[in-house]
């Protein structure tokens, strides 16, 4: 089984056993139950679609670990004006893995 699901305002493509890496859940529990987008079985024949969602449907994930990504290096300069400016971000993310799909 194949299913679309939304984390974080994106998308994401999975199946069972996937480990993906999101934004930041700040999850309470080990687990968490979404509602798919779409599920589809891997040739793609049986397919079903929500409106916006699929009610009868669920996607569970295990909270693997809360981590930091690598830092990003932000570097703003306007020629000419003596005008420069650097900034670093490090985006938290989550990474979670693919229980079941039912």
């Amino acid at each position: 089984m194949i299913a679309v699901v939304e984390l974080g305002w994106k998308q994401y493509t999975v199946k069972v056993g996937d480990i993906i890496d999101v934004d930041n859940q700040n999850a309470e529990s080990e687990e968490i139950i979404v509602k798919p987008l779409l599920v589809s079985d891997e040739e793609g024949k049986n397919t079903l679609v929500g409106t916006p969602v699929l009610e009868d449907s669920s996607v569970k994930f295990k909270v693997i670990s809360d981590f930091k990504w690598d830092k990003i290096r932000v570097f703003k300069m306007k020629s000419k004006k003596r005008y420069s400016r650097t900034i670093g971000f490090r985006p938290e993310l989550t990474k979670l893995e693919v229980l079941t799909i039912s």
